[in-house]
């Protein structure tokens, strides 16, 4: 059978999946440098803003074709379709916020949400009810490298560094995504007329989906309303130490004059006693087992926290990680050596502490942030 589209409900598809992509993308901006708990709540709603909007975008594009028999849709399937793309880009989204940010994880989330966008078109044409639909090879071949290699993209250009420009150019990659995934994905679709063919279960008709997806749309455009507003005044904070007023899970205020900076006490324990020592006199802090140690001029403390902890408390200050077990303080280096893909920062012999190494994935950091 033949089928069109309508060409304003395309246009609003492609909007739909602009604004989702910039609100799921821009709402964690800083995401990883927050208390946990807060954490898992942002990413949650970014899930639902990108999933949500990976469906909507289908139905709306849906809702514009046109086919010479009626049709309807099974209410299951098309709820577990939009379940499915927020589950996966939530998934995408805890890859990226959690732990440390890696090139290999951020391709996995990026696969993670092309896989995303793939099933949420695939169950969603399934729940086509009254015409048998007949995929190409080609087809499905062509949409699923397109998925998975743009979503790639889209994650590389806004995670590799979190800033605006990033952000908006990755929106514009994603959004873009969805839409060609699914006219790719269309363009290899058939669909045959079955005769006497009848919805059986719970089914949707086109009047009540497109209430269901003009709710939706709605909702997501009011998300992008409010998070623009946030992004375009500048806002928030950059993961890289770029940081505006924010509260730290400590309770410290960090605020984005650099001259400014706050100072956090942290503990260590010593003599059955709890003590503490300020952030500024701290030149390094190294994972050791269950403890963490506080490289002072006192010597070397044995602090309760966690460097993940650690990391978080401090983020905004003058400490970088260099290693997967050190953050350093760049107040405190001396000196800098670089050999090849790795180097190495050397302190004053006033700290108990000759040296940290740095790894390769966190050279290119530690080198800004010194200046280099």
């Amino acid at each position: 059978m033949e089928y069109g589209h309508n060409l304003y409900l395309l246009l609003a598809s492609l909007a739909i999946a602009l604004m989702s992509g910039f609100t799921g993308l821009s709402l964690t901006r800083g995401a990883s440098a927050i208390e946990i708990g807060h954490r898992k709540l942002v990413v949650s709603m970014s899930a639902i803003a990108l999933g949500g909007g990976i469906w909507s975008m289908h139905f709306v594009a849906m809702l514009g074709m046109t086919l010479p028999v009626p049709f309807h849709y099974d209410a299951l399937i098309t709820m577990v379709s939009a379940l499915v793309a927020i589950l996966l880009t939530g998934i995408a989204l805890l890859l990226v916020h959690f732990g440390d940010r890696t090139p290999q994880k951020i391709i996995s989330a990026g696969l993670c949400a092309g896989c995303g966008i793939l099933a949420m078109h695939y169950l969603g044409m399934s729940g086509i009810q009254d015409v048998k639909i007949v995929y190409s090879t080609l087809g499905i071949v062509i949409s699923i490298i397109a998925s998975l290699i743009l979503c790639v993209a889209s994650f590389w250009i806004s995670y590799s560094e979190r800033g605006k420009r990033n952000i908006l150019v990755a929106t514009i990659v994603f959004g873009s995504t969805v839409v060609a995934v699914h006219f790719i994905a269309m363009a290899g679709t058939h669909f045959v007329k079955v005769d006497g063919g009848l919805s059986t279960g719970l089914w949707l008709s086109n009047e009540v989906l497109a209430f269901g997806v003009t709710l939706t749309s709605f909702i997501i455009s009011g998300a992008f309303l409010l998070v623009g507003v946030t992004f375009s005044v500048g806002q928030g904070f950059r993961e890289d130490g770029d940081v505006s007023k924010y509260v730290m899970e400590s309770g410290v205020v960090l605020t984005a004059n650099s001259n400014d900076k706050s100072i956090v006490r942290i503990p260590y324990e010593s003599t059955g006693q709890t003590h503490f020592v300020h952030s500024d006199e701290v030149a390094a802090v190294q994972a050791d087992g269950r403890y963490t140690l506080l490289y002072h001029n006192t010597g070397c403390l044995f602090c309760p926290w966690s460097l993940t902890s650690i990391e978080t408390k401090l983020n905004g200050l003058s400490f970088v990680k260099g290693h997967r077990s050190y953050l350093i303080n760049t107040d405190h280096v001396t000196s800098f050596e670089r050999n090849k893909d790795n180097g190495q920062c050397f302190f004053d012999g006033n700290v108990h502490l000759d040296h940290v190494p740095i790894s390769r994935s966190y050279l290119k950091n530690v080198r800004a942030r010194l200046g280099l």
